[in-house]
């Protein structure tokens, strides 16, 4: 199994709507994807921003390519994010593990 890491922050005044915004991007974009096992998304409030964490969980690196292509290690960018003010990592982390405990 694969697992997908990626971080981003915005404003604190967006984070409702980047919420949602994520939700209807990277969330429904991946979990419509064959070979995508499950989604995470955690966010903590830090000042005056808020961070965002996605985990994709993926069958395979062929998967996660059918996601993101085949520079995959390149964050995946939607539409409307600058409206959110977000600053995105540019590069995530594929993660080869042999399973997940407690999901």
């Amino acid at each position: 199994m694969i697992v997908r890491t990626w971080h981003g922050c915005v404003p604190v005044k967006h984070a409702a709507g980047f919420a949602e915004h994520l939700q209807l991007t990277g969330v429904q974009h991946s979990q419509g994807i064959e070979g995508n096992l499950g989604v995470l998304v955690k966010s903590v409030s830090q000042g005056d921003w808020e961070h965002f964490f996605l985990a994709t969980y993926w069958r395979d690196i062929e998967a996660v390519k059918a996601f993101a292509g085949d520079d995959y290690h390149v964050a995946v960018t939607y539409q409307y994010d600058e409206q959110f003010e977000l600053l995105s990592d540019p590069y995530v982390f594929q993660h080869e593990v042999e399973g997940v405990v407690g999901l």
